[in-house]
């Protein structure tokens, strides 16, 4: 079975938000100051609704029964509709089970949207069982099916009050967590030019969220203690094998936590 975590970063969109607020002439960063700005007279908080988020870094860890493998999609030169069609093209060929934290309210919807901008076309993923029966009882799309698990959604018994932050449960579980970068430091770092560092921490993420699963399948009985240690020890196998720094950063946090 092939598995694959993922989480997404986005920043605003701001040819969106130039249009719709008619700010021609402004820089982007004067542009995404309005569109918050606006945001916040309208509910009080600046998180952005989710047609405005355009997709800069998709990362993903996939265990499948040959391979572990930690990874962002495309390069720093991809376009975002080159993202987006990478990652549905992933479901399209290989039909992996989605696992995400709090992919079904934020990382999915938002990647609906930016599908339909981009043009992109995947019908696997919107598969509910009449091409294919098997979709039928456990599809994508179901909030209570497991080809897609969210897993803040599920470990807080699909109740909004119980959720807990990514970050908050890596603190719990000794996960490395969040390792000096957060989500509202996305924007300003792609300003600077430093995707780069955003496409690591979004890495970091999935990695976070891929030891959550493990306990999670402890928990639940699909991994036993000696099954649970063997695929910690083959991530941290992968990781001392890579030559990415902030790979080998997470492996010493990790170190020490435990």
């Amino acid at each position: 079975m092939n598995r694959l975590v993922f989480d997404i970063e986005t920043v605003p969109d701001v040819e969106l938000g130039r249009r719709v607020l008619g700010l021609e002439g402004l820089s982007d960063e004067q542009v995404a100051r309005a569109m918050y700005s606006a945001r916040r007279q309208q509910g009080g908080s600046d998180f952005l609704p989710l047609e405005q988020h355009k997709v800069v870094a998709i990362s993903c860890v996939l265990r499948s029964r040959e391979q572990l493998k930690v990874w962002s999609l495309g390069d720093l030169d991809s376009t975002e509709a080159e993202l987006i069609a990478r990652f549905f093209d992933g479901i399209e060929k290989y039909t992996p089970d989605l696992v995400s934290w709090n992919g079904s309210g934020f990382d999915l919807p938002v990647l609906h949207y930016r599908a339909l901008k981009a043009g992109v076309a995947a019908p696997r993923y919107w598969e509910t069982g009449d091409e294919d029966q098997s979709f039928r009882y456990n599809n994508y799309l179901s909030r209570y099916h497991w080809r897609h698990l969210d897993l803040m959604d599920v470990l807080s018994s699909f109740q909004g009050r119980a959720r807990a932050s990514l970050a908050d449960m890596a603190a719990l579980l000794g996960f490395p967590g969040k390792l000096g970068f957060s989500g509202d430091q996305v924007w300003d770092a792609v300003l600077a030019g430093q995707l780069a560092a955003v496409r690591n921490y979004c890495e970091t993420d999935v990695l976070n969220t891929y030891l959550v699963l493990l306990r999670f399948e402890l928990f639940r009985g699909r991994l036993d203690a000696a099954a649970h240690q063997q695929e910690l020890e083959r991530l941290r196998a992968l990781l001392r094998a890579s030559q990415e720094a902030h790979h080998q950063e997470f492996l010493r946090a990790w170190e020490q936590l435990a």
